[in-house]
C-alpha cells in the first residue's frame, strides 16, 4: 500500500535509545492496523531487547 502510514510505538523506548534518523531503515512487528486509513503501529525490534 504506497500511501500507508507507519507509526513507531515510542512509549516503551528505553531512555538510553534515540529515535531513528529520517530515512533510516528499521525492522519491527506490526502490533495494530487500521484498514480505513492504511495506518500501522509498529514495535521496533531495536527496542525489544529487554523482552
Amino acid at each position: 500500500m504506497p500511501e500507508a502510514v507507519g507509526l513507531a510505538e515510542v512509549g516503551g523506548m528505553p531512555q538510553d535509545m534515540e529515535l531513528p534518523a529520517v530515512g533510516a531503515e528499521v525492522a519491527g512487528k506490526v502490533v495494530w492496523h487500521a484498514d480505513h486509513n492504511h495506518q500501522v503501529k509498529i514495535k521496533l525490534d531495536e527496542w525489544c531487547r529487554s523482552e
